[in-house]
This record gives C-alpha cells, structure tokens and sequence, in this order.
C-alpha cells in the first residue's frame, strides 16, 4: 500500500469511514484517556451507522480502572480476539506503528489503514493520514471528522471526546484557540465534566501514596541541563511500583513536572517484565508567560526512539539508570 500525504482536513478520513464494510480500531499501548476516549467515540458513531467495529489495545489485558465508565466500552475486545482480516483498520492517538505493540501485525490484514492522530512526530503508516499537530487531542481531530461527516455528538459521544480534551490539555493548562470552545460544547449536552475529570485524574488507590513518597525520593534536579533551563528527573523502578496500576505510574510526571527550578522533567519507568527496559515520560515548560522559549521535548524524544509533543513527549530505552541520564542530558544539551 502507497500512503497517502498527511493531510489535516478531514474529508478524505470521511470518505474511507463511510465506505467501510467492517472496522477494526487500534489505541496504543499503555493506553490513555485521549487514544481510548478516540476510540470509543468511533465505534459507537460506527456502530450506529451499522458497521461491525472492534476497538482494542496490546496492552495492559485490560481496560484501566479511570477509564471503566467511558461509554462504549462494550465494543473493546482483547488483543487476541482482533480481526486477522478487515476492511479498514484505523489507529487513534499513535505516532508510529510501534505504539501498537503486538497488534501492529494486523495492518498487513487491512485493505485500508487509516491513521488519525496529533503527534508532529507522527510516521504517517498508514494508507490514509489525518495528522493535525495543531490539534490539542485526537479526539478534538475526531469531533470535526464526525461534524464533517454531519454526525451527531450526542451526550456519550462527547464523554469521549471529552475525556481526551481535558486529559491531553492537563485539565485545559495546555489549551489553544478554540479549545474552550470545543469544551463548551461538549459540556452543552449534558456531560458531567468535573466528575469526568475528577475520576480520570483526581482520584488514586492509597497505594499510591506510598509509592509517590519512595519515588520522590529517587528525584534528582540538574540544573546547568538544557542549555541552562534545568531538569528535574525520577525513577519508578518495579519494585516501588509493586501492585500499583500503570495508570498510578504513569501519573508521577504530573508532580514531578512541577518543580520550579526546572523547566523539562523526566519520569524513567522501569519495565516490571525486563529490568533493563524503561518506558521515559517527558514534560517541558515555558520559562515564563508568554515566552514560548520551551524546550521541545518531542524533538529529543524523537533522537532517542519516541515522539510526542513540544510540551510533551515520551520514548523507551534500555540499559542502566546512569547511562539513560546520561544519555537524555546529552539530547537536551545538543538541542540548545
């Protein structure tokens, strides 16, 4: 299959959606509110158009507990139980076919694969890519899909599509032109958006207390790194994880993140299978209001493996602690 040039608007995503005979729809792995909050929103608007849909992710085997009350959650299916053969395959939220794990061999049994995404980074695999990097969510590139294809984003829908806003957003610190728009009219059909965002990212297990208190100890603050704007890092290592859900892991950015002497944080998660492997989250900042002198962190994700955004960003490794600081110190310092 020739892939197409990525394109933003979303009249060539219709065209392909509203031919298909079947659909199957990839998240990523380790998936977030925005990639399943995508994929759920189009299974259903799929589903009622009468089009058999799965929605599916490689991994974790199973839906995390934040996201459980997600309408449309009836279409997910495991990754072992995704059709070998389908007539289109979209993927939501991925920059690349490597964020699909072990489910990216179902691209070769896809007549069509459509990618709709946010990533800048993004490898554009697909047969069709709607990339729009200006896009806070994937499910904001959704809502115009949907009102291109003159489909109704009823009350479950916009839950969806809300849930990847004010996720992707940070609870809107991130938002753009249009944003609270969007936001508003996702509100407007009844949705309850405090109690949305309360459950996706207010509300933790009191395991993981603990496991914050041993992982803020592991923090280490460099603050000569990037060409001066300073970086804040900590690991999670498996042992301090213990029974804790990767979604609670996956949280640890957001206060670490939020150090003052520091402009570009790093989170090094150690995988719980293979002790060498690391899952880096990323964050960066600008160093004052209206500066817009941030250090792309996407950039430097994309040196070492990963992708993402400017402000945000992640890639995997492997080796010693030592040596991926080192490593990552030495992106950052090559990028200024």
């Amino acid at each position: 299959m020739t892939a197409v040039t990525s394109t933003a608007d979303p009249a060539a995503a219709v065209e392909v959606l509203a031919a298909a005979r079947s659909v199957t729809v990839l998240c990523h792995v380790q998936p977030d509110a925005d990639t399943v909050g995508s994929g759920l929103a189009l299974a259903q608007v799929l589903h009622r158009r009468g089009v058999p849909v799965q929605v599916s992710f490689a991994e974790p085997s199973e839906l995390p507990v934040s996201m459980r009350s997600l309408p449309g959650a009836e279409h997910l299916v495991p990754p072992d139980r995704v059709a070998a053969q389908v007539d289109l395959l979209v993927t939501v939220d991925c920059g690349s076919a490597g964020r699909l794990g072990t489910l990216a061999d179902r691209i070769d049994g896809a007549a069509t694969t459509l990618v709709i995404d946010h990533h800048r980074s993004n490898t554009c695999f697909g047969t069709l890519n709607l990339i729009d990097a200006t896009a806070e969510s994937t499910t904001s590139v959704l809502a115009r899909v949907f009102d291109a294809w003159g489909e109704e984003i009823d009350r479950d829908i916009a839950h969806c599509l809300y849930a990847g806003l004010v996720t992707d957003t940070g609870c809107f610190r991130w938002g753009g032109p249009g944003t609270h728009l969007l936001a508003d009219r996702l509100l407007a059909t009844g949705i309850d958006g405090a109690g949305i965002t309360r459950t996706l990212m207010d509300t933790h297990p009191f395991g993981w207390l603990s496991m914050l208190s041993r992982v803020l100890g592991s923090a280490r603050l460099e603050p000569e790194a990037a060409g001066g704007a300073g970086l804040v890092y900590a690991f999670v290592r498996a042992d301090d994880a213990g029974a804790v859900r990767s979604e609670e892991v996956e949280s640890v950015i957001d206060v670490v993140r939020t150090t003052a002497e520091a402009d570009v944080a790093a989170v090094f998660k150690q995988s719980r299978r293979e002790s060498d492997r690391w899952m880096v989250s990323l964050r960066s900042r600008d160093s004052g209001v209206g500066t817009g002198d941030a250090v792309d962190v996407a950039a430097v994700a994309t040196r070492l493996g990963g992708g993402g955004h400017r402000y945000a960003a992640g890639y995997t490794t492997d080796g010693a602690a030592e040596e991926l600081v080192a490593a990552l110190i030495e992106v950052l310092d090559g990028s200024h």
